[in-house]
Formats: C-alpha cells, structure tokens, sequence
C-alpha cells in the first residue's frame, strides 16, 4: 500500500489534549520531524484533526 510521509510544522503547546495525542499516535514530538505512515483513511482523519499542526511531505 502507498506511503505519505507528515511532517510536524508547528508546536502542539497551547492545543487541546486530544490535539496533543494525535500527534503522539502519529509518531510526531518535535517540530520538523518526518515520520512515515501508510495511506489510510485512518491516518487521513489523524490528518485532517491536527492539519495546523503538520504538511504532507512530497
């Protein structure tokens, strides 16, 4: 199955607590890291949840 790789783009200080766990469940703790995740509609809606906070890397 396809790959995308996410890239956190922005601090999660100051978000919601669930905000804050998607990223964990992401794999994401610092900003400008790139982790790689298959192309799901669950990592889709993980996406789309904390979209201000993290790019889809090309």
């Amino acid at each position: 199955m396809a790959t995308i790789k996410i890239k956190q783009i922005k601090s999660k200080i100051g978000y919601s607590v669930d905000q804050k766990r998607t990223l964990e469940a992401l794999g994401l703790h610092k900003i400008s890291q790139v982790v790689e995740k298959e192309d799901t509609p669950v990592i889709r809606g993980m996406i789309r949840k904390v979209h201000h906070l993290v790019t889809v890397v090309d």
